[in-house]
């Protein structure tokens, strides 16, 4: 089959390799993109990262807390420029949408588009009329809503209107709560322990990890003492309990509950633009830093 160069490109800027390693790998799977990442990783044994976080819109996040009733809301609310997402009318729309999230509790996108909105008309007439002002397309991609059970703590974080957390606590204080809101914008977790990891992504790694054991000369056992080694990990990086902790990198996040009697419940995590092609600032290592600072 035809590879183009679009894709060529593509595979390159996600994979930082060479291009004809790249070609050879699309024509190999067919043109497959994230089957062609997947063989480059077990061939080349190199650490290629899948930039879900690469964006193609500007935006916010806003948030809406109601301390009382231990209800939080994230929303992502999209447009075509940076300027147009720093003005204070794009803010405030983002957060009455927030704040509509956490008081009605929407079913869904279209739910939320259907609510009245603070002034009149409906939230997607109030995006309309908004977008016409700025001249640009605006638009409400999606958002999160977590209640905190009874007797837990609700911490929250938004960082730049980039980045917004909602996190779930059982136990300790209040300043522990926001820590861990912003350990979670720094450190993007996917989940809170191994244990909620899928066994479909845990084998999907372990098969990577074995074809880039293959033909090390090892005997079988070695090998598979290596791929369980990689494997673990893989979901220390990946796990919020597993990670360490950024205002004490010495010790791991569950380390530092366990010290103070908490649990981590549930956590939401929503960055402008994930999964949307641009390049972007990373916005994670500069929350990383403000929080060591901190």
């Amino acid at each position: 089959m035809t590879i183009s160069a679009a894709q060529v490109k593509e595979l390159r800027e996600r994979t930082g390799l060479g291009m004809m390693e790249c070609k050879a790998a699309l024509v190999e799977t067919g043109g497959n993109i994230e089957t062609a990442i997947d063989l480059l990783r077990s061939k080349a044994g190199a650490k290629v990262e899948k930039k879900a976080h690469r964006v193609a819109a500007e935006g916010a996040i806003a948030a809406h807390v109601e301390a009382a009733s231990g209800v939080g809301a994230l929303v992502e609310v999209n447009s075509e420029t940076d300027f147009v997402a720093k003005d204070e009318r794009f803010g405030a729309f983002a957060q009455a949408l927030a704040t509509l999230v956490a008081t009605h509790d929407p079913a869904d996108r279209d739910a939320l588009l259907a609510l009245p909105y603070p002034g009149g008309g409906t939230v997607a007439e109030a995006r309309v009329a908004l977008g016409a002002q700025f001249g640009e397309n605006m638009s409400v991609r999606r958002f999160v809503r977590l209640a905190a059970p009874a007797g837990a703590r609700l911490g929250h974080y938004v960082h730049g209107r980039r980045i917004g957390v909602l996190v779930t606590v059982m136990g300790g204080d209040d300043q522990l709560a926001r820590d861990l809101a912003m350990h979670i914008a720094a450190s993007r977790p996917t989940h809170v322990r191994a244990e909620d990891v899928g066994a479909d992504v845990i084998e999907r790694e372990k098969a990577i990890y074995l074809a880039q054991a293959e033909g090390s000369g090892k005997p079988p056992e070695i090998i598979e003492k290596m791929v369980m080694g990689k494997v673990r990990k893989y979901l220390d990086e990946i796990t919020l309990l597993g990670q360490a902790f950024v205002k004490d990198p010495e010790t791991t996040v569950a380390a530092h509950l366990k010290r103070a009697g908490a649990e981590v419940q549930a956590f939401y995590r929503l960055e402008v633009g994930e999964g949307i092609e641009r390049e972007q600032s990373n916005f994670a290592s500069e929350v990383m830093s403000q929080v060591r600072g901190s």
